[in-house]
């Protein structure tokens, strides 16, 4: 299963200086599972940081030359949509959830989706290939720690998530070996749609259950005797059904 995983401009926290995403490498890991030779896409003004990716397990990395800060989704648009139309075109694209430059939307992966009219899970901490040849099994993280396991059509664009299994351990080797091939940036028109809309923030309320809280007058109760205090615990089990619960 070719498969191709995106590099974004990942900076240190504390020094600044670029570096591979850890949601980019665990995504390489996941990808050397499907694929015996990932390969790695990246835009940007060169390769300092995302070579890295070479050592956690991709063979090969495609470094599309931009100045730095310009927006990469065109450039990946044109690229990915010329490899989807080669004789061999990747059936799977995976990405992080978000980079880690400083001003990430997270948009990327869903733009790209949009412009290659491809579909997009979000999420993933586990892939398997499907029964059928052109399908992918996933694992998604849920809320709560949940798990839901998806199949979807390939080609496909899938983000990872943090609890997916930690990145490959890295090898300087491995990375001497990889080839770095770079391109200059594709100037064709892609349909591509970023105008996601600005506005100031507002903050929502928050949502809170007052049944059964001490958060209204008829439910707040200030020191009663343990007789009344059982009552109302054995009155409120019964409005809700839970001592019913289980009984024929």
């Amino acid at each position: 299963m070719k498969t191709v995983v995106l590099l974004s401009d990942a900076r240190n926290p504390v020094s600044g200086r670029a570096q591979l995403s850890r949601l980019e490498a665990q995504a390489i890991g996941l990808a050397a599972e499907l694929d015996e030779s990932p390969q790695g896409l990246h835009v940007g003004p060169g390769e300092e940081g995302v070579s890295a990716g070479l050592g956690h397990g991709l063979c090969g990395l495609d470094v599309i030359e931009a100045p730095e800060g310009e927006d990469p989704l065109p450039a990946l648009a044109a690229f990915l949509a010329t490899s989807l139309k080669s004789d061999e075109p990747p059936a799977l694209v995976l990405c992080g959830r978000r980079g880690e430059g400083g001003l990430d939307t997270g948009l990327v992966p869903y733009l790209l989706a949009e412009a290659l009219g491809l579909p997009i899970l979000a999420d993933a901490v586990a892939l398997r290939p499907g029964e059928a040849s052109d399908t992918l099994v996933v694992d998604q993280a849920m809320a709560k720690g949940a798990r839901r396991r998806v199949t979807i059509r390939l080609p496909a664009i899938v983000t990872v998530h943090p609890l997916a299994p930690p990145p490959l351990p890295f090898a300087f080797g491995r990375m001497r070996r990889g080839e770095i091939r770079r391109h200059a940036a594709d100037v064709s028109e892609v349909p591509v749609d970023v105008d996601a809309g600005e506005r100031p923030h507002r903050a929502r309320p928050k949502l809170m259950r007052t049944a059964g809280t001490a958060s209204g007058g008829a439910n707040l109760h200030v020191g009663p005797d343990p007789e009344e205090a059982a009552r109302l615990i054995l009155a409120y089990l019964e409005d809700n059904g839970i001592r019913r619960y289980g009984q024929g």
